[in-house]
């Protein structure tokens, strides 16, 4: 599913009757902006139901160029990580 086939069937839901596709749209954005905000500030989100987004450090470590075999270090970074919650992994 991509947004937009996202933003069609969250309008045909009985929660979003009378919205048009740019509200759906303003919503959707202002949610996954949201969320990117809070986690790149160091905070969890949690949706209960759905799951919990974070921000994780890899430290550095080093690996292997699998094309020449060379050693090569990776750098330290910092992700994004979704955990899905408990209801959703029942659901599957």
């Amino acid at each position: 599913m991509n947004r937009k086939e996202l933003l069609e069937s969250i309008l045909k839901t009985k929660e979003c009757t009378g919205w048009t596709k740019k509200d759906a749209d303003n919503f959707l954005t202002a949610t996954i902006d949201t969320i990117r905000k809070s986690v790149k500030k160091g905070d969890d989100v949690s949706l209960i139901g759905f799951g919990t987004f974070t921000k994780v450090r890899r430290k550095a470590r080093s690996g292997v160029n699998p094309s020449t075999g060379e050693k090569i270090k990776i750098k330290a970074k910092t992700l994004p990580k979704f955990r899905p919650g408990k209801a959703w992994k029942e659901m599957m």
